[in-house]
């Protein structure tokens, strides 16, 4: 990626369509947390937002589109082999190495596919967590995607979203100073082990100066960065933005501790069929690592440069549940506000929505408390929607699981094909959605992401043809 060199543009005025679009954002909102918490007020809010133009509607001339995506994946280390997996079926999952703790007996881990310090000049490599570098392959991968905007560096933001930060750096660390002390501890490692540090990698690299933002908001993370992103560029704050998300959290020191939580399979059962989304043999979710990055803009500026949009976000939305630190709650009623959210802030209706990528971790109660929610959320169309689970076939990406998720539904809207999952065997009764489990044409309309994380973060994105 190179620097942006040209100056400064003169702002927006205060009477053009970005900020009367501005407002109109406004008004979706107030009517967002209109919202109430149940199915007959969840439709009541579908039929208002069927007087707004939908997907297959007007387009606003202002809307929002991706024109670039990257991705390191445990299936590929690019976003088209990423896609060609997913539309297989292949699995990226693998048994533990062979020096993995006795005492964690996992029976699959979703590694890279690519090791990113090897795909990095070997000085920048060697200053950056694995989180970090994973990072930048795939936003270099996305900005070169996007066909690398020239923009004012005052224009250009980035927004990378991370659940845990650079734990490698911080074990190694640790381990330096116990064996040596301070005089062991690396000048580079707070920057490493910073949970900002993958933004601020980017940043750096494209010389961004209209706002580095890194949220932490635990597996939601990354798609709470492409959620911000939409919003900075609907503001008019920005007209480029790098966003997504990154983790490389495979370690003992935090399988451990999703272990002692029982939020991993613990299982013995071949890798591949070791992550089990809605299947009623799932027991936990596998470990993996990845990044998954995408280039924002407005659809006027990428036409003004002679892009051809990839897909449009059309929406986002985001709740929380403000009930428990690591349980979802049952009922889904504020995921359910998220999925309701995203569908009034895109100006559709749950008649619109022709797919669902689902976070779908494949715990018992998180898969289930999901489910509820997009009962809640669609009413009777849930019936007719195909439901992904990608993370039977990468593992949980943790922090970059949603931004992988996006880069994946950006594909899926482009191309009108919904991505296959795996060992969903035996359907939980409890869970009554159309999975799907092999390669699927779909209907135009809205591709929704779901992600969701601990401490009660709910986000949900919605994207659709360009």
């Amino acid at each position: 990626m190179t620097r942006n060199t040209r100056p400064p543009r003169e702002r927006v005025g205060e009477g053009s369509a970005v900020y009367q679009h501005r407002d109109l954002h406004d008004d979706v909102r107030r009517a967002v947390r209109s919202i109430v918490d149940d199915a007959a007020d969840a439709a009541d809010a579908a039929d208002a937002a069927d007087d707004c133009p939908g997907p297959a509607g007007p387009r606003r001339p202002d809307e929002v589109v991706v024109t670039g995506i990257g991705a390191v994946t445990p299936l590929a280390g690019d976003a088209a082999g990423t896609w060609s997996a997913l539309l297989a079926g292949a699995s990226g999952l693998v048994p533990p190495p062979p020096d993995w703790p006795a005492d964690l007996p996992v029976p699959a881990l979703g590694l890279a596919a690519k090791d990113p310090a090897g795909a990095l000049e070997r000085g920048r490599a060697r200053i950056l967590d694995r989180c970090q570098q994973l990072a930048l392959v795939a936003a270099r991968e996305a900005w070169t995607d996007a066909g690398a905007p020239v923009v004012p560096s005052e224009r250009l933001a980035v927004v990378v979203g991370t659940g845990v930060g650079g734990i490698g750096t911080i074990v190694d660390q640790m381990a330096g100073y116990q064996h040596g002390g301070a005089r062991r501890m690396s000048p580079h490692g707070v920057p490493m082990l910073m949970p900002n540090g993958a933004a601020a990698t980017i940043g750096l690299e494209l010389g961004a100066r209209a706002g580095i933002h890194a949220p932490t908001a635990a597996c939601a993370a990354g798609a709470e960065a492409v959620l911000v992103a939409l919003r900075l560029l609907r503001a008019d704050l920005a007209d480029v933005v790098v966003c997504g998300g990154t983790e490389a959290a495979i370690h003992p020191l935090t399988a451990g501790g999703f272990a002692a939580m029982r939020a991993l399979t613990m299982r013995p059962r071949a890798a591949v069929s070791a992550s089990r989304p809605f299947d009623t043999d799932r027991d936990g979710f596998v470990l993996g690592e990845g990044a998954g990055m995408l280039v924002l803009e407005r659809r006027t500026d990428a036409v003004a440069r002679g892009r051809v949009p990839l897909a449009v976000l059309a929406g986002g939305s985001g709740t929380a549940d403000a009930r428990s630190v690591v349980q979802p709650d049952p009922d889904g009623v504020q995921a359910a506000r998220a999925v309701a959210g995203a569908l009034a802030d895109a100006g559709a209706a749950p008649g619109d929505v022709a797919h669902v990528s689902a976070h779908a971790t494949a715990t018992p109660l998180g898969d289930r408390a999901e489910a509820a929610a997009l009962h809640r959320a669609l009413g009777p169309h849930v019936d007719h929607v195909p439901v992904s689970a990608i993370k039977s076939l990468t593992g949980h990406l943790l922090g970059a699981s949603g931004a992988v998720a996006a880069v994946a539904a950006v594909l899926t809207a482009a191309r009108r094909a919904a991505p296959a999952g795996r060992n969903h065997d035996t359907p939980d009764p409890a869970v009554a959605l159309d999975i799907v489990d092999r390669p699927r044409s779909i209907a135009a309309g809205l591709c929704l992401v779901d992600s969701f994380g601990f401490g009660g973060h709910n986000v949900c994105l919605a994207f659709h043809a360009a």
